[in-house]
């Protein structure tokens, strides 16, 4: 039994549907250029969990090129369509039911509707009941007694030639939407009736009937045109050009395709009923998930911005097969809206920020659960084991999204009340912003609106809206571009087109997780028309698919620079934003492209490297070097027991980046790094001068680098194993005992080495008030680097980016916070207890 397309609500009746998350309920839309068929999804007997449909006996499983398999998948897409029209005639004949009765009493002296006005409701709706049960009818037998050189495409044709009926319908739809609305809420029968419409079940359903209301079946037709628009594709993809059914499907699908984009316009959902003060129609102008802080405490508020009104909403939760409604949290007119200056806004709340280490711990715990949901693909799992990880993906990237923003975009109404929002995108915020402000430029009036008026305005968003999903990417479907894991490399080199002077940088952000966040800054070009920056960034990429670049102009204004630390009073120029599409950046070579931004031109560079590939250890050809020499060749060499590298970026770190935010985890400039780096090499006798020189984030990138170019990790290749099984261990005295051995078994320039480092990252750590890097944060930067083997036993799905990274990086993060969390650990003490520590690894 293959369902097409699963409807919003379960019309199968095979479980008791539940209550979707907030917001995830998408209003069905009429597409007109239907390249993405529905997924084909085989019901289980037992379960109403979608699987992936499992070929059948006959089905080969060869190239499309094979004929048969082509004529099997025609008959896969059929009785998936038929199920579906079954679904569909009984919806119709639900809605044909109450008429008859309706139109009995309309004659009597108590008529529950005029007979105007069942005319009216149900216009068309027997005429497209005839039509579809003709096919149905026509259609069932040819499908049940299948044969490869069965003809259906003039069943098609035919009712391709029939959608006129459904014309008159759609020109009717809102007109009937409203004379129910209106009738329901005059009449209490009707409206009794029109909330629950009892829809017969499928043949071979366990389940008789379910309930729908009638403004849910009065939208099915509608629907339905799309749905069989999309068959009729599928049909074609499947049938060989040679078959008598070719042109009769292409006919069909050409009549159909015409007639969407002839109605498209008709029910185009923008055109809304709703009017503003001055008698202009009030419309949709943008909307979106936004955080709200309210009472302290942040919520996730759909926000919609229309032509003179800012109005913020949370979607309600509503009973199964009720229409899902907003409610209005609170509005502002633009008429009455303004920004508040900095200056102003001091007085605002503080924002509560989530630790770092909380969002990244939580990043984890949803990379570990995407490669669980992975795996259990992989290894065909059950659905239900699928669905219960998705659930929990969900909720940890609800969590995330709620948790990280932290730039504060201020609402004020000149009435009394200020609303903060906040964002994890200044893009974003710039992007509401102008948009406000584009709209306040026309005469715009000041106005109250009526409970009625605003029951109005908040009902027409569901229709209106045009984000349907919150930004998590457990919404997404599974054929969608999971985005790039790895690291992009951006060198941003000049940018040209501004009208005068000014002190100018850039910034850039990716999205990760759903949404966006900022991950690398230039440096300010001084009093400039044409700043030439060339600097280069190592990005992490999380499932990223977009770089957006923002242009700002320094704020030196002492009296503008506000206490709030999250505030950016930097004015911005220009923003764009550009696609990373996996081919074309995965590319071994740098990809010059240009982002136009206002007048304002930036030119950058780019090249990705994919995670296994940026971690893989190679050996340094050349072994007079430090940078992929062995530690042990380097520390003979040097007659030293830590590398000079590591001494010298240790000692420049203390002096003065030991307070500097987000040390170690902010990306210094590639260029500065790789200059570091060829200096290291040679030996050169300018490394002082050069480091005292140096902006600190190059040199803390230096020995990040230093350490992930070792040929093999600090920890050793060898003891890898045995680390990840000591951190599992979870009695705490053989836990002790095992890592404490490992220790004394690292060779003793790796051993020595790796102490120096353990005891600087406490003392960074020890400052995390100021410099916001707590232990936790150091591990996550250090773990892989200092852990991760030189040939992995990643060999084996080195595609599933995702999965490579989850699970042995939290263990690898988890080893290296042992160490900083344990009491001091000193060289002579461990080689001095051997006897303790004797149980073998």
């Amino acid at each position: 039994d293959f369902n097409y397309g699963a409807d919003e609500y379960d019309a199968e009746g095979n479980e008791e549907p539940k209550a979707l998350p907030e917001g995830s309920e998408t209003m069905p839309y009429i597409d007109e250029s239907p390249t993405m068929s529905p997924q084909l999804s085989a019901r289980g007997q037992e379960s109403g969990d979608g699987v992936s449909p499992t070929p059948t006996d006959g089905l080969s499983t060869g190239g499309d090129r094979d004929a048969g398999k082509g004529l099997e998948m025609r008959k896969l897409v059929l009785s998936g369509f038929l199920a579906s029209e079954e679904i569909y005639i009984n919806q119709l004949e639900a809605l044909l039911l109450p008429m008859k009765p309706l139109k009995a009493t309309a004659t009597t002296s108590q008529p529950v509707l005029t007979l105007q006005q069942i005319e009216t409701i149900f216009y068309k709706i027997q005429d497209i009941y005839e039509i579809h049960k003709e096919f149905y009818d026509s259609l069932c037998p040819k499908v049940q007694q299948w044969d490869s050189n069965i003809t259906m495409g003039h069943l098609f044709q035919k009712l391709a030639s029939q959608l006129g009926v459904y014309k008159a319908f759609v020109d009717n739809y809102k007109i009937a939407l409203e004379t129910a609305e209106k009738c329901s809420q005059s009449n209490y029968q009707f409206q009794k009736i029109s909330e629950e419409l009892k829809v017969k079940g499928p043949k071979d359903s366990k389940e008789s009937h379910t309930s729908v209301t009638m403004e849910a079946l009065l939208y099915k037709p509608i629907d339905r045109v799309t749905r069989s628009t999309l068959v009729l594709h599928d049909l074609l993809k499947h049938t060989p050009t040679d078959h008598p059914d070719y042109p009769l499907l292409q006919d069909a699908l050409r009549i159909s395709q015409n007639f969407l984009s002839s109605i498209n316009e008709d029910i185009d959902p923008r055109r809304t009923a709703v009017t503003t003060p001055k008698g202009e129609t009030r419309q949709l102008v943008k909307d979106g998930f936004l955080v709200e802080l309210s009472e302290g405490s942040r919520k996730l508020r759909h926000v919609f911005l229309f032509t003179d009104v800012l109005l913020c909403a949370k979607l309600k939760k509503t009973a199964v097969g009720k229409h899902q409604q907003y409610d209005c949290k609170w509005y502002v007119p633009l008429a009455d809206l303004v920004f508040p200056s900095p200056e102003e806004s001091e007085h605002c709340p503080q924002v509560h920020v989530i630790p770092d280490h909380e969002l990244e711990d939580m990043k984890m715990k949803i990379s570990a659960i995407k490669s669980e949901v992975q795996k259990e693909k992989a290894n065909k799992g059950q659905s239900r084991a699928i669905e219960r990880l998705k659930k929990k993906m969900f909720e940890n990237e609800f969590w995330l999204l709620l948790n990280s923003p932290a730039i504060p975009f201020r609402i004020h109404n000149r009435n009394g009340k200020s609303y903060l929002f906040l964002l994890s995108s200044d893009y974003e915020r710039s992007e509401w912003r102008e948009a406000i402000q584009k709209l306040q430029k026309k005469d715009l009036q000041a106005f109250v609106l009526s409970s009625v008026e605003l029951q109005v305005l908040t009902g027409s968003c569901f229709k209106l809206r045009t984000v349907h999903n919150i930004p998590v990417t457990s919404n997404k479907d599974d054929d969608e571009s999971p985005g790039l894991y790895g690291f992009l490399h951006v060198i941003v080199h000049s940018a040209k087109g501004f009208k005068q002077s000014a002190n100018l940088y850039c910034t850039l952000e990716v999205d990760s997780f759903g949404y966006f966040v900022s991950k690398a800054k230039t440096r300010v070009f001084r009093d400039t028309t044409e700043p030439q920056w060339n600097e280069e960034f190592e990005i992490e990429l999380e499932g990223s698919q977009s770089l957006r670049i923002l242009c700002y102009e320094k704020c030196y204004d002492k009296t503008k620079l506000n206490k709030d630390n999250n505030e950016i009073v930097d004015k911005i120029m220009g923003k764009g934003q550009i696609q990373l599409d996996p081919q074309a950046v995965q590319t071994k070579n740098w990809h010059m492209d240009v982002i136009e931004m206002n007048g304002i031109k930036v030119e950058f560079s780019m090249k990705f490297t994919s995670r296994d590939m940026s971690l893989k250890r190679t050996p340094s050809k050349k072994q007079t070097g430090v940078f992929g020499v062995k530690i042990s060749v380097v520390t003979k060499r040097e007659r030293s027991k830590v590398p000079y590298i590591v001494r010298q970026c240790i000692e420049e770190v203390e002096k003065r980046g030991i307070e500097e935010v987000g040390i170690y985890r902010i990306s210094g400039v590639a260029t500065d790094i790789q200059a570091l780096k060829a200096v290291f090499d040679a030996n050169n006798k300018d490394i002082l001068v050069m480091l005292s020189d140096m902006d600190i984030n190059a040199i803390a990138g230096t020995l990040k680098l230093y350490f992930r170019e070792l040929p093999e990790p600090l920890l050793t290749d060898r003891l890898y194993p045995a680390f990840m099984e000591g951190i599992a261990l979870s009695d705490p005295a053989a836990k002790e005992n095992c890592m404490m051995h490992l220790l004394r078994s690292l060779p003793d320039p790796n051993l020595i080495t790796f102490l120096f480092l353990l005891e600087h990252l406490k003392r960074v750590a020890e400052k995390e008030p100021i410099n916001k890097m707590s232990l936790h944060n150091l591990a996550t930067v250090f773990g892989p680097t200092l852990l991760r083997p030189s040939e992995g036993e990643s060999k084996g799905h080195l595609t599933l980016a995702s999965d490579i990274w989850s699970h042995d990086v939290m263990a690898q993060v988890q080893v290296l916070l042992y160490y900083l969390q344990h009491p001091p650990i000193s060289f002579t003490e461990l080689k001095r207890n051997t006897l303790y520590f004797s149980t073998d690894v």
